[in-house]
């Protein structure tokens, strides 16, 4: 199981891998990694922004993403690609599978 030393690094990784002006608009995307308590952040990112904090988000995210830590940490780093049949077999739930996918790519090159 990833760690939260490592998932932290890992969202660092993503404020470094930011790129600006590739969405248009700010968007809050919540992530719930682990079971049980788990690691739980708030990712706020928009044209000229990127911020990664620890914790839930104040007020309704946009958009959000439930997985394990160890999945996460690999789908982030290229390691896995995320396919239909996890969203399916709830290995990975989101709001909106194809625009959280959509922005991450276009947002850190995931």
């Amino acid at each position: 199981m990833a760690t939260a030393e490592q998932i932290k690094t890992v969202f660092a990784e993503m404020e470094k891998r930011f790129k600006p002006n590739a969405i248009d608009k700010d968007m809050t995307i919540y992530f719930s990694l682990g079971e049980g308590a788990g690691e739980k952040w708030t990712l706020k990112v928009g044209p000229s922004s990127c911020k990664a904090t620890e914790g839930k988000p104040e007020g309704e995210a946009d958009n959000f993403l439930k997985t394990s830590s160890d999945l996460f940490v690999d789908m982030i780093k290229g390691k896995y690609k995320p396919g239909m049949m996890d969203f399916m077999k709830g290995k990975i739930k989101s709001k909106d599978p194809l625009e959280l996918a959509r922005i991450l790519k276009e947002v850190f090159g995931s």
